[in-house]
């Protein structure tokens, strides 16, 4: 004879509950036809575990039920690893009865009317072991036994309901594990979008593919897998959607008419809008309030993606629906960093054009470039100078501006000044070192001095 008992499980599976006194019941039945037996349990944790009786006496051939419990509510599952157990004595009872006082005396003394039935595992089951595992996976050992074990407690929505917090927590494991159980791949987010937008989200291209290859679908109308990825600042994500699913438009629009160039240069993640315009994506596209991607670069404050979208296309004056242009919304802003790259400059030529000394200076003030140039290479220096305006070159030239830079025909400023017989602007630009003869890559640009060679302030260049 091994033993006098038989529990009726190999384990005992524990529904987790958090704040709960968690029960659960398994069965011992005495093997021995005419005897009754006596029964002890005891468990590795008794801190934790408890039994609704710990000594008990089974018939001839009966079964007791006996209640395991946790004692104390807590808000995790006890885990441990190895798994605490249950130790099951017995000792055969020839006088059928026994107080309890005699029972703890029988069992305290080991001896050979002591046998061990058996040892029973204790598994912490249930949804809330398993989201606790979800969330707390960087700190638990063995993971992967309590993973399995947890989940064998799960019901199908249950499992689906784990779903979220295992893709938000970025374990590709344990998305599998509740896949492979059960979960419905296809579930959809509170706000009715894919497991796919949400595993974007979580900016988890394991997920991703682990989703994919168990047949998540998405849903067009509400999935924007680009507007998505390029929130998140995730190339590699776009990239690899890119090339499974050939026939995406970079250029779809959200609700709010808005593409993913609009929403990564909101972000400012500059690769993502490289990305997206190697792939097709157009950069002046406009939303429903009239928006341009610079637009909202430019309100955000944005510089390196401000740079870029103005290398693809100069949309800098489109107005939105409020009749503002880029520039403006960087003013209401405060980035004046992007002021000379967005209009500042244009306005700067405009000034010294007129001879309007005060927008000059303000315009400097606020970080203009005073060598900025136009289309045609023109600085504000240049345009001063064609125009005759003496105040506005000496402005310029004090605040450094470049008195031999030449345009994009090769002209500098000396040039248009005496080109258009401006004596004394041609002198101040002399006198500020201006050459009278300036190689470019045209070769040397003569001046022609014949308007005014008879002042009597002009120093005639050696030819």
């Amino acid at each position: 004879m091994d033993r006098l008992v038989k529990p009726d499980l190999k384990e005992i599976n524990l529904a987790f509950k958090k704040g709960q006194k968690c029960t659960t019941t398994f069965r011992l039945t005495n093997l021995m036809h005419t005897m009754a037996v006596a029964v002890s349990l005891t468990t590795t944790n008794p801190s934790v575990y408890s039994f609704n009786q710990v000594f008990s006496v089974i018939p001839p051939l009966s079964s007791s039920t006996y209640t395991l419990l946790i004692s104390q509510p807590s808000d995790k599952p006890p885990l441990s690893s190895p798994p605490d157990i249950i130790t099951v004595r017995s000792s055969m009872l020839p006088i059928g009865k026994a107080h309890q006082d005699y029972l703890r005396s029988l069992f305290s003394k080991p001896g050979p009317h002591v046998f061990r039935d058996a040892t029973i595992p204790i598994n912490l089951v249930g949804h809330q072991v398993v989201d606790f595992l979800i969330s707390h996976h960087t700190q638990i050992p063995e993971i992967e036994f309590f993973l399995k074990k947890g989940i064998s407690g799960c019901t199908g929505s249950q499992l689906t309901s784990l779903l979220k917090p295992a893709i938000l927590y970025s374990n590709a494991n344990f998305v599998t594990e509740i896949l492979d159980a059960g979960a419905d791949v296809n579930c959809k987010n509170s706000d009715k979008r894919s497991m796919i937008t949400l595993a974007i989200r979580a900016g988890d291209l394991g997920i991703l593919k682990v989703l994919i290859a168990a047949g998540c679908k998405i849903d067009n109308s509400v999935d924007r897998i680009l507007h998505e990825a390029a929130a998140t600042d995730r190339v590699e994500m776009m990239e690899f959607w890119c090339k499974r699913f050939g026939d995406i438009d970079v250029n779809s629009v959200d609700l709010d008419g808005r593409t993913p160039i609009h929403v990564t240069a909101v972000r400012g993640f500059v690769e993502v809008l490289r990305f997206c315009v190697s792939v097709g994506g157009k950069v002046d596209v406009l939303d429903c309030n009239g928006w341009s991607p610079l637009h909202y670069a430019a309100a955000e404050g944005h510089l390196q993606v401000v740079k870029y979208l103005l290398e693809c296309s100069n949309v800098k004056y489109v107005l939105n629906n409020e009749g503002k242009t880029a520039f403006a919304l960087a003013v209401d802003n405060g980035h004046l960093h992007l002021l000379d790259l967005l209009h500042l400059g244009s306005v700067l030529h405009r000034a010294a054009r007129v001879d309007d000394i005060h927008g000059m200076k303000t315009c400097l003030a606020e970080g203009a470039n005073v060598n900025g140039r136009d289309q045609n290479g023109w600085t504000p220096l240049h345009r001063a100078a064609f125009k005759g305006r003496i105040e506005s070159v000496k402005l310029l030239l004090n605040n450094g501006a470049q008195v031999d830079v030449v345009d994009d025909a090769g002209y500098t400023p000396l040039h248009c000044a005496v080109e258009m017989g401006h004596v004394q602007v041609a002198l101040a630009l002399i006198a500020h070192g201006a050459k009278a003869n300036v190689k470019s890559l045209k070769g040397v640009v003569p001046l022609n001095f014949g308007r005014f060679k008879n002042h009597p302030s002009v120093v005639h260049p050696v030819s």
